[in-house]
């Protein structure tokens, strides 16, 4: 069962019991069978003990099951039936009726009422049903022919009052309760949902980087495995030896092109996944990739290196891995590229320069790959500009920050 704010009270301050629910209408009409029994035998029990007036009748007994029948519908009409019950807890003892507990269903009825927030309502209902007890018992009494023992003593009337003040301050302290447990709730439901927001865009962002990445690797070796191969088919037959270099330098790029696709999704199992078959893509392999570029590039590092965090290395590799293949894409077969890492203080400074044909090649033309490698930059909240330089020739310029500003 749950709490929604009086777990020691549950039937009494249970939600929406209207809805269609298993055993819940059993719960209502139990308790109200329960509180009927409760009062209807208090009744009789006290019936031979004076200063009973009027014995129990069959109205009398309506009137004690008339309260608890109503409280069926308490939540759904909470002020209705504390009217209901109220107006029986005066009718039964200024009717001179035996001493019962009549007042059960009373107090069930305004505690549900408090809970569900009619408290203006319940506290002038009360406040009536009060004084037309006191008025019409002390005022009222000889003019209407109630009997002597209808009229209430003044400690009935003191304990009635007190009683009234105790059920309020439990439910209202039951209400506060109940709206503090479901601020919890909502909290917890929103930061439920925010987690799977995050997740959700985290894995996003997880699919973006593997696109990246494939894209980067994928361009690159196939770009250079496309430019040996024509270098191959070009000497097959005049000079075999340097067919056979173009061949070998194919083999290497497809193996490591090969090796590089199962480390970018690898991260998509990584359960199953073995320790990395090759090193990750960082500068420290600069030498590598220029080597492996399959065009003369120069190298030129700016600055004392030092490590950097892991996003940042490797999008300068990446960006200088992209940039070469641009070159060897667009730059013509004799341009040749330099390739300037610079460690400033606060930021990783990465320039690729070439020679070749420049602005002859629309910039747009190298497609994703200048899309991509911005994203990239702007991902680490870095910048990246690209375009024909005046002289001739094109330049790759990014800066990355490292977040080491002192």
């Amino acid at each position: 069962m749950r709490d929604d704010g009086a777990g020691w009270l549950p039937w009494l301050v249970e939600e929406a019991p209207w809805k269609p629910a298993p055993g819940r209408w059993r719960r209502h009409v139990m308790l109200a069978g329960v509180l009927a029994a409760i009062q209807v035998i208090g009744a009789v029990a006290a019936k031979a003990e004076p200063p009973a007036a009027r014995p129990l009748d069959v109205a009398g007994v309506l009137l004690l099951v008339a309260g608890p029948a109503a409280l069926i519908a308490r939540h759904r009409f909470p002020a209705a039936v504390l009217a209901v019950n109220l107006a029986v807890a005066v009718a039964y003892p200024l009717a001179g009726y035996p001493r019962a507990p009549f007042f059960l269903a009373a107090t069930v009825a305004l505690f549900t009422a408090v809970v569900a927030g009619r408290r203006t309502a319940a506290w002038v209902l009360v406040q009536v049903a009060y004084l037309a007890y006191l008025g019409i018992g002390w005022f009222c009494a000889n003019r209407l022919g109630l009997p002597a023992s209808a009229r209430p003593e003044v400690h009935e009337a003191v304990v009635v009052a007190l009683w009234i003040l105790v059920v309020f301050v439990l439910a209202e302290a039951a209400r506060i309760r109940g709206q503090h447990y479901a601020e919890i709730t909502r909290t917890r439901v929103e930061q439920a949902r925010a987690r799977a927001e995050q997740e959700r865009r985290q894995a996003s962002e997880e699919r973006l980087r593997i696109a990246r990445e494939l894209h980067d690797v994928l361009g690159h070796h196939l770009s250079l495995i496309n430019v040996q191969a024509g270098v191959g088919l070009h000497l097959m037959d005049s000079r075999p030896e340097q067919a056979r270099e173009a061949l070998t330098a194919i083999r290497t790029a497809s193996a490591e092109a090969l090796r590089e696709v199962r480390g970018v999704l690898g991260v998509l199992r990584p359960e199953q996944e073995a320790a990395p078959r090759a090193p990750a893509p960082t500068l420290d392999r600069l030498a590598e990739l220029t080597a492996d570029a399959g065009i003369p590039v120069r190298t030129r590092v700016r600055g004392i290196a030092r490590p950097l965090p892991a996003e940042v290395d490797r999008a300068g590799y990446r960006i200088v891995q992209e940039a070469l293949t641009n070159v060897r894409r667009h730059a013509g077969p004799a341009a040749t590229a330099l390739v300037t890492i610079g460690y400033d203080d606060d930021a990783l400074a990465v320039r690729v320069d070439d020679d070749g044909r420049g602005a002859a090649a629309p910039v747009d033309e190298a497609g994703n790959g200048i899309a991509g490698m911005w994203a990239r930059a702007a991902a680490l909240g870095g910048t990246l500009t690209a375009g024909p330089l005046d002289g001739g020739g094109f330049r790759v310029d990014a800066r990355l920050p490292t977040g080491d500003e002192s």
